[in-house]
């Protein structure tokens, strides 16, 4: 029996994967989680063979779920299920410790497959984002900014666009401490040391356009 953690923010989306999931003789979903927070908690109260994880969820976002999960839950393999298929999202993802992706609208089939294979010690990214998957990562020569988890970009971005962590706590919905954190930590992954360092990163990467 392969035990799910669910954690999407969106009820109606856990209703419709618990009943999907419901259908599979193999599979038992023995907890759900709407924050990244919740998800980490239910890893170690339930300790589930998967996490089957949205990316997009207030708060501790899906990539430092990944990231967290993988240290509190570390036997746990962890698979993404998400609407975003672009190498922005999809390369963090594997970064911070993913075993597999698979894209919000795929069938019922690919899914099922996808939790049997990450379950079984496989790994599974699904026809639509496997050819980033495959992506070698380069330390010396690859993107910087896939050091970043998507959370990370927007508030660089929004930081060298002028904005105040009060301001973009307020725009993102989130806590001034959760975007503190955020701001430290992708500066330390960029080395960057102040604000104009990241305006000047920003600008060279094409995040924002020059003055």
């Amino acid at each position: 029996m392969i035990r799910v953690v669910l954690a999407d923010d969106h009820a109606i989306v856990r209703a419709g994967l618990r009943a999907l999931l419901s259908c599979q003789p193999d599979v038992r979903v023995v907890a759900e989680a709407q924050t990244g927070v919740e998800a980490l908690a239910a890893l170690i109260a339930h300790a589930p063979d998967v996490l089957l994880l949205d990316l997009s969820m207030p708060g501790l976002d899906g990539v430092e779920t990944i990231t967290r999960a993988r240290t509190a839950a570390p036997t746990t393999r962890i698979l993404v299920l998400s609407m975003h298929a672009t190498r922005e999202h999809v390369r963090p993802a594997i970064r911070a410790g993913a075993h597999g992706y698979v894209v919000k609208g795929s069938g019922l089939d690919d899914l099922a497959r996808a939790l049997r294979a990450v379950a079984g010690g496989a790994r599974f990214f699904d026809a639509t984002v496997a050819d980033v998957a495959a992506e070698p990562f380069d330390a010396a020569s690859g993107d910087p900014l896939d050091r970043l988890t998507p959370r990370e970009r927007e508030v660089l971005r929004r930081v060298a666009e002028g904005g105040t962590n009060r301001r973009i706590a307020d725009d993102l919905g989130l806590s001034l401490k959760t975007v503190d954190s955020h701001r430290t930590n992708l500066m330390r992954k960029l080395d960057l040391h102040d604000a104009q360092g990241v305006t000047r990163f920003a600008v060279r990467h094409g995040l924002v356009p020059p003055d």
